[in-house]
């Protein structure tokens, strides 16, 4: 009985699988995020082109991906996607709802038959300004972008066995 559990614990500790190498995000030293085999990663090479997927491997300095490899150190960007709030349909609201106070405007003043010169008040302005511009803002705040070069830097971590 000894024989069999201890056969059964030895062949179970063949079939686990090592650590597979990280990459860690710093700023300034400090880590902001950390990304591994499985993880979701969109990026920007220094050849200017832009790849999202999944992590496959991380091995040899490499990343691997969507069946491509790249030497960590080609990587010039990292864009991660904010989640916590709507961002581009909150933005799309606002810059409707912008240009409808500006269509609200004619249209009242349509209806009144007043002149086109008084359709629009300074505060009718500055509110629509106000919307859109904002609404802009959201829209364009969806990703967050680490260039890495100065503040931010991509360390690699081996936590695999070394085969030297």
């Amino acid at each position: 009985m000894k024989t069999l559990l201890f056969v059964l614990l030895f062949l179970q500790a063949l079939s686990l699988h090592a650590q597979t190498d990280v990459l860690v995000l710093e700023k300034k030293g400090a880590n902001l995020r950390t990304y591994a085999t499985g993880t979701e990663i969109s990026l920007q090479t220094i050849y200017h082109q832009w790849f999202d997927g999944t992590i496959e491997a991380i091995r040899h300095d490499s990343i691997f991906f969507n069946g491509l490899a790249f030497h960590y150190r080609e990587i010039a960007q990292i864009r991660l996607e904010r989640k916590k709030l709507n961002y581009r349909g909150d933005g799309t609201l606002l810059l409707v709802a912008g240009g409808g106070v500006l269509v609200l405007g004619a249209v009242n003043g349509l209806i009144r038959q007043d002149q086109p010169r008084i359709w629009y008040s300074t505060a009718s302005f500055i509110t629509a300004g106000g919307l859109m511009g904002l609404g802009f803002l959201l829209r364009g705040s969806l990703y967050k972008k680490y260039t890495l070069g100065h503040k931010y830097s991509l360390r690699y971590l081996e936590l695999g066995a070394s085969k030297k």
